[in-house]
């Protein structure tokens, strides 16, 4: 690994299997985040263009917290980077922060808040979290997984948030069921009312938190960075249907209103970008709209 790069690792902590928790040495991203908003990630030269969401940041250290899942091959190779060790690149802070941060405070503290946070989705959910709690409001969130050893960031919450409800599918811990049937049980049986919900995680939780939500008549914002991959419009991959526009989920989110997003385009869209063939077909059927408007690119 080369001397010269300066984005030193200060802090790695394993918080589940396969998830870690790095703080960045990043002083300029750290001065400048907020949360909601993404950096880039590359860890060397010829390394492969990591979107992550911020999950904290510390602007007096000069530190920036990226939470990630070992499951494909560069983040992978990044989990095997230990304390000490330096990225290449450290790109941010990228997209819009949260619509919260400015919220007139009046109308702010009016609302009945519930974040609900899908296995690593807890990452980005905990700054807006912590900033809430920060700026003196009070706010409950649902932190979900498959089972309890994949629940993450859980004492981190429990110190900002008012309630925090555990539920784990299995029901290995907390809540017997998914975050969906969390919802229903806090409003339904605990008589809990909501007037916004946050979701974010793996894109089918965040669709059906959204059905769920639509019926129950509670707004709704989630964020899309599962679909990232380029993080700059350029690469076509995060392209959305929202409403009846077109939207990239890198440039112009990347939250958005969930009962807008076209959820089912955009997992099938997903799926059809793993593969060179589909890639093309998209680049054919999308013409000058596969790209973000703003990004001077080709089809190369």
């Amino acid at each position: 690994m080369a001397e010269s790069y300066i984005y030193k690792i200060m802090k790695k902590e394993s918080l589940a299997n396969s998830i870690y928790l790095m703080d960045i040495l990043a002083p300029r991203v750290a001065k400048a985040c907020y949360p909601g908003q993404f950096v880039i990630v590359k860890m060397d030269e010829k390394g492969e263009r990591i979107p992550l969401t911020i999950c904290d940041y510390d602007r007096e250290a000069g530190t920036v917290t990226i939470v990630f899942q070992a499951i494909g091959s560069s983040t992978k190779l990044m989990a095997e980077y230990e304390e000490g060790e330096a990225f290449r690149d450290f790109t941010g802070p990228l997209g819009h922060k949260s619509e919260l941060i400015d919220m007139d405070r009046e109308e702010l503290s009016k609302l009945n808040i519930l974040f609900v946070a899908g296995g690593v989705g807890a990452a980005p959910v905990y700054p807006q979290v912590k900033w809430m709690k920060e700026n003196g409001y009070s706010v409950d969130c649902i932190i979900g997984a498959r089972n309890k050893d994949l629940i993450i960031l859980e004492d981190r919450m429990k110190e900002l948030a008012t309630n925090v409800y555990i539920t784990t599918d299995d029901g290995s811990y907390g809540f017997k069921g998914n975050v969906n049937d969390c919802i229903k049980d806090l409003v339904n049986n605990q008589g809990k009312q909501y007037d916004l919900v946050i979701a974010i995680g793996p894109m089918i939780m965040m669709k059906f938190v959204c059905l769920l939500t639509k019926e129950l008549g509670i707004k709704t914002i989630v964020s899309m960075n599962p679909v990232m991959v380029d993080g700059t419009g350029m690469c076509g991959a995060c392209r959305l249907t929202i409403g009846k526009e077109v939207k990239f989920a890198c440039v112009d989110g990347p939250e958005f209103d969930g009962h807008l997003v076209n959820f089912d385009e955009a997992m099938k869209r997903l799926q059809m970008y793993k593969s060179e063939e589909g890639r093309t077909v998209l680049r054919s059927k999308e013409g000058d709209t596969h790209h973000h408007p703003e990004c001077d690119c080709s089809d190369n």
